[in-house]
C-alpha cells in the first residue's frame, strides 16, 4: 500500500496536467530534449494529455532520442495514462477555466 502511495506521488510531481492546471497559466514551453512542439496551443480540458501529444508533434531528430524511459518506453508515454486519469478527475474545474481563461499557449 505505502508503494503505490508512493509511486503516486512522485507520478504526480512529473504530471503533465499539474504543469498546466493552475488558471494563472496561460503559456507553457513544450519541448522533448531541445526539439520544439509545434503546437500552437492547447485545450485546459484534458490539458496534461495535450500537453504530452504535442511532445509527439515536435521537430523531427535524426537520431533516436527518447530521452528518460522506464523499460524503453519514454517517461512522457508513461506521464500520459497518469495525465488521462488526473485530467478526467479535474474536468469539471477544467471546464470552468476554459471557458473563463480559454486555451494554453504553446512556445
Amino acid at each position: 500500500m505505502k508503494l503505490v502511495l508512493l509511486t503516486m506521488i512522485l507520478s504526480l510531481t512529473a504530471c503533465a496536467t499539474v504543469k498546466t492546471l493552475p488558471p494563472s497559466t496561460s503559456h507553457v514551453n513544450i519541448e522533448h530534449h531541445g526539439k520544439r512542439s509545434y503546437c500552437q496551443s492547447i485545450p485546459r480540458i484534458y490539458s496534461g494529455f495535450s500537453y504530452n501529444l504535442c511532445k509527439l508533434h515536435g521537430e523531427p531528430s535524426r537520431q533516436e532520442n527518447l530521452g528518460d524511459s522506464f523499460n524503453n518506453v519514454p517517461f512522457f508515454i508513461i506521464d500520459g495514462g497518469f495525465s488521462l486519469v488526473a485530467d478526467t478527475v479535474a474536468l469539471p474545474y477544467t471546464l470552468y477555466t476554459q471557458s473563463k481563461h480559454g486555451s494554453i499557449d504553446v512556445n
